[in-house]
């Protein structure tokens, strides 16, 4: 696609959405498919759907990396960096804060009350954006039967990579018996590690992580606690707290790692961390998107993209149910998850923020009943 959109549309545009982006990358790619296919017709639904595959294809933070491809697809390697940073910006900011404010107090403040209505909201989001996406992905008997196998798999605890390539490679050895190669760029810095200046350090580390990591936020903090836990560099309990800050903060979950770089080595640890874990996705996307058109030409790797589509929006809507089931607990929950899905089902043109915003002070108010 040729370059059709300002670098400062995309900067706006994702900058609002680093803003009120809660509840993790399946609701952010939910609110992407709102604002650039349905309102501002910048992708059709097709190739909205083949960025999701695509960045389920490569590590790193699956929301973040979508923002990327967007920019990529509308303004170029410029778009790609500046989509990707503001919309990470927003989060590392609010992040920086908490990271200062629990260095200087040794706590974080109650948050529970003004984001007891978000998730409830948000939910119905996910909802109005992945349901015209799963129409659009469902294109064949096939497809849909690979997608229920799909969510059956993700939900007996089938890592989520293992059951998008496989479903990928079967569905193309289905009709096709050729043998393909793998397309994956794969690096790998086990090897690297560095114990001079701590920044210097934290960056290698994380580095390590952003270039390995697949899955969700949730699988972040496991390798977190490998890293820095078990090799006694960070208490457990500081790192809990920075899980509770990629929860409660907007943008991606993976702004923890600010929040660590900070307790670890300071405003220079913290910038160090978030260069070092975001780094990669931002060369994985470079390398991939511009292989996406000739995937799709290619009728041995639209099959595979078409399974990856379909199971890419599967493995979003078990996310949304485990959402449901976090957020949705009482009647106050209840109350919110309803109001919201009626603005968004019966006023499609309202911006998502309203519903977020509104859904926070909803919950704000019903936390004292």
């Amino acid at each position: 696609m040729t370059s059709s959109t300002s670098l400062k549309e995309l900067a706006l545009l994702f900058l609002k959405l680093g803003i009120i982006g809660f509840g993790g990358p399946a609701v952010h790619i939910a609110m992407m498919e709102e604002e650039v296919v349905r309102k501002r017709k910048w992708l059709d639904q097709q190739q909205f759907l083949d960025l999701v595959g695509a960045t389920n294809l490569i590590p790193g933070p699956n929301s973040t990396e979508m923002t990327m491809h967007i920019g990529r697809e509308r303004a170029g390697w410029k778009g790609l960096i500046v989509a990707g940073c503001c919309f990470i910006l927003p989060a590392v900011i609010i992040t920086g804060f908490f990271s200062w404010a629990y260095q200087l107090y040794g706590q974080l403040p109650a948050v529970e009350k003004y984001i007891y209505g978000i998730k409830p909201a948000i939910l119905s989001i996910v909802v109005a954006a992945i349901f015209p996406l799963a129409r659009k992905s469902a294109k064949s008997k096939k497809l849909i039967l690979l997608g229920l196998t799909a969510m059956v798999l993700v939900l007996l605890g089938v890592h989520e990579i293992i059951v998008l390539f496989g479903s990928g490679f079967f569905a193309m050895l289905l009709q096709y018996k050729n043998r393909m190669n793998g397309l994956l760029p794969f690096f790998f810095l086990q090897a690297i590690e560095f114990h001079s200046l701590p920044a210097t350090k934290l960056f290698w580390i994380f580095l390590k992580i952003g270039a390995v990591l697949y899955g969700s936020g949730y699988v972040l903090f496991s390798f977190l606690d490998a890293a820095f836990v078990q090799n006694g560099l960070l208490d457990k309990t500081v790192l809990v707290d920075a899980i509770a800050v990629g929860q409660f903060t907007p943008g991606p979950v993976f702004s923890s790692a600010t929040f660590i770089g900070w307790q670890l080595g300071g405003i220079g640890g913290a910038i160090a961390s978030t260069i070092g874990i975001f780094l990669p996705s931002f060369l994985f996307v470079a390398l991939l998107n511009p292989l996406i058109p000739m995937l799709r030409k290619s009728v041995y790797m639209s099959a595979f993209l078409d399974a990856v589509n379909i199971v890419a929006v599967v493995i979003i809507f078990v996310l949304m149910f485990e959402l449901g089931v976090e957020s949705i607990y009482d009647w106050r929950t209840i109350l919110i998850a309803a109001l919201s899905f009626i603005f968004a089902f019966r006023f499609r043109k309202i911006n998502s923020a309203f519903i977020v915003f509104g859904g926070a002070a909803l919950g704000y108010l019903l936390w004292w009943l």
